[in-house]
């Protein structure tokens, strides 16, 4: 097997101060990436900064003989994300990857989450990507090739206490990397999501005693497999958690046809309704949209030629 490398290839990634974002930042600079580390140094709740926290991975970087700039803009405002973009693209004269890993995280039961708290973790989470990839993407496009990786988690997926605002932005970032796919797909740009799990700052007040190895730098290399020219997938979701690294997908299953419909008849089949033998797995990439009408309507029809 061929060593993987970059050279030749620009990365963005934010939030890369420290955690995750560090080891990402390590990795793809390692093989030879030129990287711009975006972080803003703020705290977990996004508050204050500290514009060390970039300087010195690329201090790390530039000590081990790779080739990295800081950032210390936020991506939680458009302006933000244009200034990231603009420095890859005033330091290397190019960008060929994103990895949108910033985050932010303020803690509340539901009931209880102000609209400001709820606001604040969109805007890094999810605005951000947008922030950032918005501006890059027509140039990866014109380009003929891009590479956008966007984290979500398992608070995304499958919802989780007191981070309704978290749960939302990260579920969220699934919807845009799938356009982002369907997008980029005639241009040579390819869009995941990772959706990792590590022992970071984020984790702190936790007993972890009793957790298996979590280092950020067990993840980095499905990132970079991700942000890789190598790289053959789109539109797909990958988790790594613990040295176990898998594929999430949205599925449905084959579902029931009547055509009509009473509020009893939703209760009286719903155990056929919800029955999961033999999902339908619609890939994003090329056609998942039109392959669920398409194949909505023809159950439609061929049920309709049952009836009476």
């Amino acid at each position: 097997m061929s060593e993987l490398g970059f050279e030749g290839r620009v990365a963005v990634i934010t939030g890369a101060g420290r955690g995750l974002g560090r080891a990402y930042a390590l990795l793809l600079a390692a093989k030879g990436a030129k990287v711009v580390v975006n972080d803003p140094g703020a705290t977990i709740s996004g508050d204050s900064g500290d514009a060390g926290v970039a300087a010195a991975v690329v201090e790390e970087i530039t000590a081990a003989g790779g080739i990295a700039v800081a950032s210390t803009d936020s991506v939680a405002t458009a302006q933000g994300g244009r200034a990231i973009v603009a420095t890859a693209i005033e330091a290397f004269g190019r960008i060929d990857i994103i990895v949108h890993n910033a985050g932010n995280n303020r803690y509340a039961p539901l009931a209880q989450m102000s609209y400001e708290d709820f606001d604040a973790v969109l805007d890094v989470h999810l605005r951000g990507a947008f922030h950032v990839v918005r501006p890059a993407f027509p140039l990866m496009c014109e380009a003929g090739y891009g590479r956008v990786v966007l984290t979500s988690s398992i608070g995304g997926l499958y919802g989780n206490h007191r981070v309704a605002n978290y749960g939302a932005a990260k579920a969220g970032l699934i919807g845009l990397s799938n356009v982002i796919a369907l997008e980029g797909a005639e241009h040579g740009v390819r869009c995941n999501v990772i959706v990792p799990a590590a022992l970071t700052r984020l984790a702190e007040g936790i007993d972890t005693s009793a957790y298996p190895p979590m280092d950020p730098e067990l993840a980095a290399p499905v990132v970079g497999w991700l942000a890789h020219e190598s790289c053959s997938i789109t539109g797909e979701m990958l988790v790594s958690i613990a040295g176990r690294v898998a594929r999430a997908f949205i599925a449905e299953t084959p579902g029931v046809y009547q055509p009509s419909w009473s509020i009893e008849d939703v209760g009286a089949r719903i155990d056929d309704i919800r029955a999961t033998e033999d999902p339908w797995i619609l890939p994003v990439v090329p056609s998942g949209h039109i392959d669920h009408i398409t194949k909505s309507f023809a159950t439609a029809m061929k049920g309709s030629t049952h009836v009476g």
